[in-house]
């Protein structure tokens, strides 16, 4: 038997651990796992969200087991492990992807909101991994996803205290890659999906009269799932789940200044167009309506156009680039 048809037959009444899976990419990963006959653990902070999709897991002929718990709070995860090994006897795939944003002035958000962002993402993220990996060497097996974004590699403009989380999170599975590195079936695999037409930016918090939509060539969640899916059968270190997400990295690499400020710039001026109301979303509280995957109905907008506007993106910041790399150049004649 091929090796890619043993790990098509491995899924198969794997157990399967997804937290913040009420919506967005964690519910299309929840709806994405139970397709392949996983048993899936539906971990989130909101009941309604969680009994939904324990509904439409149980539709799907899986077993299913809805946990409410805070992934901020250390004794809450370890509840999850507990009741998930009781219930299942193991836990074959975590999925870490619970996770919060705020943006604003950095000065502007509230200190307490601050402080969640970084209880939620990056806590959330090592007590995910805390007790997955302690479970694993015991199994002498399993694999942990985590939904860093392309946020571990580049800076969200006026969201620092959530960058800081995803720079955070990165390190830190850098860190454990290399510790279990020993260890062959255990495998901790980083997930780097760009912005998504999901409902995380209408559970978002907004500060400093930031109010900004889903743009045009945000990535579907359903894909980024499916990408989950994939490493769960070949686990791999590191992967961008799209061109856009690797294109838009590879640009901040060559251009970071150029990039980030020419971003800050266009966020900067969007807050005082629109000039949104403060919005504290789901950084304190549970994630209000909608529960879904989608923040609005997907759109059938041809692959070519999606291209084509990332193209145009690209040659905008090359461009901008370009013509300061030749004012710099002026500016250093004249200096001489």
């Amino acid at each position: 038997m091929r090796k890619e048809e043993q790990f098509q037959q491995t899924l198969l009444r794997r157990t399967v651990v997804i937290t913040g899976s009420s919506s967005g990419v964690g519910r299309a990963a929840a709806e994405a796992f139970a397709l392949e006959g996983c048993n899936i653990v539906i971990v989130a902070r909101g009941q309604k969200g969680i009994d939904e999709v324990v509904e439409l897991c149980k539709g799907m002929g899986v077993e299913v087991l809805g946990i409410s718990a805070d992934t901020s709070v250390a004794a809450d995860i370890e509840r999850v492990a507990e009741e998930t090994l009781s219930r299942f006897g193991r836990i074959d795939i975590w999925v870490n992807n619970a996770g919060v944003m705020a943006s604003g002035k950095f000065e502007e958000i509230p200190m307490e909101i601050h402080e969640q962002v970084i209880k939620t993402n990056l806590f959330g993220y090592m007590h995910g991994a805390y007790n997955a990996i302690k479970i694993f060497k015991k199994q002498n097996e399993g694999i942990l996803i985590n939904n860093v974004s392309i946020g571990g590699y580049m800076p969200a403009p006026y969201s620092s205290v959530y960058s800081a989380t995803k720079y955070g999170i990165k390190g830190m599975m850098d860190g454990l890659q290399g510790e279990i590195s020993n260890y062959t079936n255990i495998h901790v695999c980083n997930l780097y999906p760009q912005l998504q037409k999901s409902t995380g930016n209408l559970h978002s918090a907004k500060y400093s009269g930031f109010k900004m939509g889903i743009p045009p060539i945000a990535s579907d969640p359903r894909d980024t799932a499916a990408k989950m899916v994939e490493l769960a059968r070949k686990p791999k270190k590191d992967l961008f789940p799209d061109f856009r997400s690797y294109a838009i990295t590879s640009i901040y690499r060559l251009f970071p200044k150029v990039v980030i400020n020419t971003a800050s710039a266009g966020v900067r001026l969007m807050m005082k167009i629109k000039n949104g109301p403060e919005v504290s979303g789901n950084i304190l509280e549970p994630s209000k309506d909608p529960h879904r995957i989608y923040g609005r109905p997907p759109l059938n907008t041809s692959k070519s156009v999606k291209v084509a506007a990332l193209i145009g993106v690209l040659a905008g910041f090359a461009i901008i680039a370009l013509k300061r790399g030749i004012a710099d150049k002026s500016n250093k004649s004249i200096d001489l």
